[in-house]
């Protein structure tokens, strides 16, 4: 704590105190008089009985009624920081240490704060000094205590909850759509709400009619579907949102409709009555393990992909990966905008790239990053993409957002200027992306030097072509007379034969 000037001394200095009050729960809070009242009380007549020391009252009021000690998140004791910081107070007051922190972590962060603003505190009921080392230690003493109790406090609580929940009892938390908050104080059950139950029930339906948790998502969003209405504290009654996919899930797989409540994983049947039919909820729970078992039994999606999180289209929608599967289980990667994954509308735009094939784009950059950077032609784009912050895709060129710092400085000259940080520049590629048909290509400059790659259905097709050749008996010099009567009448047996000329046997 500082020093205040000895009794009697014409200099004594003005300290500024500042008095902190807090109180854990709300009960009480109404009252005329209350704990906040009584601590605050204490404190202004200790400030008083401090007055030869210079101390004075300032008159903001720093109070959090409600608020757990365990956190630094409250209003009151932000503010009061910040003024500390600012200089407007030079101690803090309270009525107890457990008042201002019960972490001992936090507690480090308050002192820490306050040393920066040559400040301290004084408890009123608890009276040490910190300038020593026994202060200090009995300071850590106590709120070592103090800690100790808002943990044995906090698994009181818990179990009482998980003993509350065994018999069935609703202790709180976010009502799931179909029911409203239990109205029984005896037995704390929740209420099933009529017209949100049949909705419960016919979204269970209307999955088993489509087939699929995404075209159920779109399905509801189109028919004006939403979550559950609520309230807020300041009593504004607020409409429910559009249902996503992963709330969906979450809804089809939930227990508590059929009349249970999990305790540790446990579920207690007969906690409140059920509305949706224990046979609807194992249909659609037997065809969501079926879709699932069936992309588990499907081959490996393979590395993750060296863009996923960079990449975004002109409207700076980001392209996540995506995945289908073509004939014998073939593997097929996309990149495709978040909207139009999730079945969203979209603007429909010429200049705009909405879905790109994983390797065509990823070969194409990461030949014109290894030409730029000078590495090494087998270097994976996964280590091309370090200093890459961000990748826009265009239907004629590809932006890159480059860290100037993590690129060779001979480099920067082909940096654009970033408009609002000095530290990123842009790289414009001339990587045109084509798509037609559900089919992806890109047009690259001719002076990149691209790698090599096979071609697999090329290759497939050569062989077919010298298989078929080698079977009619025609060599690779001109076709005898006697064979043109032999000459394949449809069009993919005429390109096999043209194929069968351009390169050796395979």
């Amino acid at each position: 704590m500082k020093a205040a000037s000895q009794p009697g001394n014409a200099t004594t200095k003005r300290i500024r105190c500042a008095i902190y009050t807090r109180k854990s729960s709300e009960e009480g809070l109404d009252q005329a008089f209350n704990s906040l009242h009584a601590q605050r009380e204490a404190c202004e007549a200790y400030i008083k009985s401090q007055a030869h020391e210079g101390w004075r009252l300032v008159p903001a009021s720093y109070d959090d009624g409600g608020l757990s000690g365990g956190t630094l998140e409250r209003p009151g004791l932000k503010r009061l920081l910040q003024d500390v910081d600012a200089g407007r107070v030079d101690t803090i007051v309270v009525y107890k240490i457990d008042r201002l922190t019960r972490s001992l972590a936090d507690f480090a962060r308050i002192v820490e704060r306050l040393e920066k603003a040559s400040a301290s505190f004084v408890s009123v009921t608890q009276a040490f000094n910190t300038t020593t080392s026994m202060g200090r230690l009995t300071l850590n003493v106590l709120l070592s205590f103090a800690q100790f109790e808002r943990e044995v406090t906090g698994e009181r609580i818990r179990d009482k909850i998980r003993a509350s929940k065994r018999r069935g009892m609703w202790m709180g938390g976010t009502v799931p759509l179909g029911y409203d908050r239990p109205t029984d104080l005896t037995t704390r059950a929740l209420v099933p709400n009529e017209a949100e139950s049949e909705t419960v029930r016919m979204i269970f339906r209307r999955y088993l009619e489509l087939g699929s948790v995404n075209a159920l998502a779109i399905d509801l969003e189109r028919t004006g579907v939403r979550s559950k209405s609520w309230v807020t504290l300041a009593g504004q009654p607020r409409g429910g949102a559009v249902i996503g996919r992963s709330a969906l899930y979450h809804l089809l797989r939930n227990r508590m409709y059929l009349g249970e409540l999990a305790v540790d994983g446990v579920p207690r049947p007969e906690a409140h009555p059920a509305i949706v039919p224990q046979d609807l909820f194992e249909a659609v729970g037997r065809h969501l393990d079926n879709q699932r078992q069936d992309r588990r039994d499907r081959p490996t999606r393979a590395a993750a992909m060296a863009l996923t999180g960079i990449l975004f289209d002109i409207d700076g929608n980001p392209m996540n990966p995506t995945f289908a599967y073509g004939r014998g289980g073939k593997l097929y990667r996309y990149y495709v905008s978040a909207p139009l994954q999730q079945g969203k509308p979209i603007r429909q735009r010429t200049d705009a790239i909405r879905r790109v094939a994983v390797d065509i784009l990823e070969h194409a950059l990461a030949d014109h990053l290894r030409s730029w950077l000078g590495r090494d032609p087998n270097t994976p784009l996964k280590e091309l993409c370090r200093p890459i912050r961000r990748v826009e895709l265009e239907k004629d060129q590809v932006h890159l957002t480059i860290r100037r710092g993590e690129v060779p400085r001979r480099l920067h000259k082909d940096l654009d200027p970033h408009p609002t940080d000095p530290a990123l520049g842009y790289l414009t590629l001339p990587i045109r992306c084509r798509v037609a048909s559900g089919r992806s290509w890109v047009e690259t400059d001719k002076s990149v030097q691209s790698i090599a790659r096979p071609d697999p259905v090329l290759i497939k097709a050569l062989r077919q072509a010298h298989i078929f050749v080698a079977g009619i008996g025609w060599t690779k010099g001109a076709a005898p007379a006697a064979e043109i009567a032999r000459i394949p009448s449809s069009t993919y047996e005429r390109r096999l034969c043209r194929l069968a000329f351009l390169a050796p046997d395979l």
